[in-house]
């Protein structure tokens, strides 16, 4: 919603100063094949999902501008780079961040913001509270994640990845 967003970021700024970093960690995700998934869901994942981004980017970065610059990190996922059945308005929400990010990362470089995506596998949150351990039986790393394992890759790309715009990070 723009106005949460416009509220969002003027309460960030007044509590801590100029905005130069913006996490865009929203995510839902709706169980359904193509023929099962209502073409409402669709809608409303890929709404959250990647538009929910996109219109974030869309209203921090004049202000990351203003300030001289900043890091703009899009949580993806796996799903986003691999696809998965199933999950068909997540599948296309997650690979619409990364043509998102890049086409950010290219045009926002001259002005010192980066955009960088990370493409978590599965995380253990209450997205996930319903899916059994099966689903990760075929990851290099059979668990699930965690939340904090997202958060440090998150942290690196802010204060550490000062070279690296438009790349994609990977956590299973």
């Amino acid at each position: 919603d723009e106005a949460d967003w416009r509220r969002v970021i003027d309460e960030a700024e007044a509590w801590s100063g100029p905005l130069s970093i913006l996490v865009n960690n929203a995510g839902i995700v709706g169980f359904g094949g193509i023929e099962t998934e209502t073409p409402t869901m669709f809608r409303h994942v890929v709404d959250v999902n990647l538009y929910g981004a996109w219109l974030g980017m869309h209203l921090a970065v004049p202000r990351m501008r203003a300030a001289g610059g900043g890091v703009v990190v899009n949580v993806s996922s796996t799903a986003g780079l691999i696809g998965y059945a199933g999950l068909g308005g997540y599948v296309a929400a997650k690979w619409g961040m990364r043509g998102l990010t890049k086409a950010a990362a290219l045009e926002l470089g001259r002005a010192d913001i980066r955009v960088c995506s990370v493409h978590p596998g599965p995380i253990r949150t209450p997205m996930t509270a319903e899916m059994d351990e099966s689903v990760v039986e075929d990851q290099p790393l059979a668990r699930f994640g965690e939340p904090e394992e997202v958060a440090a890759m998150v942290r690196f790309l802010i204060t550490e990845a000062t070279f690296s715009t438009g790349s994609e990070f990977v956590l299973d």
